[in-house]
């Protein structure tokens, strides 16, 4: 009788327990069902937005590399949405400034019976490097007339920006001693200037620990085409102009006027997304 007893509640707990896996189950697909239906959804208003020339989202996050005419920068931005066609941004951005006179000059020597090619930028005293952090706005001027346009916006603000000067490294043959050495500029130094014992650069990581801080401000203006696909995608060309005033100036190349006030003009490549 008590064998009985067991195997019953055995059998009803077996087919309360396959009745409940299966009303996992099944309440799971249901879920899975939604999530695609409302992913649907989104697409739809997404394209419908664009068709209607709109970009709308509540924030914005985007990386990308510029192309300036005195060099190279990588940056970060964020946007927050305020209007149809006004968002806030915030951004920070590092890169390199170069004299446009640099002109580098190949080498060749001999070490240990191999042949050395290497190359210098003669008369160069120190690498700029620079990080920017500004403030701005984005304006929409032109939206999305369908999924496949471009919308163009105006892009304009400005910040705080850190002028380093890194000093420029040569390696030489000592007239003197006869031995290679690293060296930098200093005022009274005929060596630096002497090409006919100058055997290349000094090493990338030499004079990091010697970088001078001079602090400036910027401003920029750009415009702005998004060719993303849909609102939450950014993908975006900018081209636009920069200027950076320091307040001191900042030697990049000797024999040639020192500035403080520096232009230059970029194209950029912008990948990010919106939510």
């Amino acid at each position: 009788m008590l064998v009985k007893k067991l195997f019953f509640i055995t059998i009803l707990l077996s087919s309360v327990f396959a009745s409940a896996q299966q009303k996992v189950k099944s309440a799971a697909a249901d879920l899975k069902q939604q999530q695609k239906a409302e992913r649907r959804e989104k697409i739809n208003q997404l394209i419908k937005q664009e068709e209607e020339g709109a970009l709308i989202y509540q924030k914005q996050s985007a990386f990308g590399v510029k192309f300036n005419t005195d060099a190279w920068s990588i940056f970060y931005e964020r946007g927050k949405y305020k209007t149809i066609t006004k968002t806030n941004l915030w951004w920070l951005e590092l890169g390199e400034r170069k004299h446009p006179k640099e002109e580098k000059v190949p080498t060749l020597s001999a070490s240990q019976g191999f042949l050395i090619i290497s190359s210098y930028i003669y008369g160069k005293q120190n690498n700029f490097y620079y990080l920017k952090a500004g403030l701005g706005k984005q304006t929409l001027i032109g939206g999305k007339g369908n999924k496949n346009g471009v919308a163009v916006s105006a892009i304009y603000g400005g910040g705080f920006s850190a002028g380093l000067l890194k000093p420029y490294y040569l390696e030489i043959q000592n007239p003197v001693t006869n031995t290679k050495e690293q060296i930098k500029y200093n005022s009274n130094d005929n060596l630096f200037l002497d090409p006919t014992i100058i055997l290349g650069k000094g090493s990338f990581g030499k004079g990091f620990n010697e970088i001078n801080f001079v602090p400036g401000v910027h401003a920029r203006a750009a415009l702005r085409f998004d060719y993303g696909r849909y609102n939450e995608v950014l993908s975006a060309m900018e081209v636009g102009v920069n200027a950076e005033y320091y307040t001191k100036v900042m030697p990049i190349l000797l024999l040639n006027k020192e500035n403080k006030l520096f232009f230059n003009a970029y194209i950029s490549l912008v990948f990010g997304k919106r939510k």
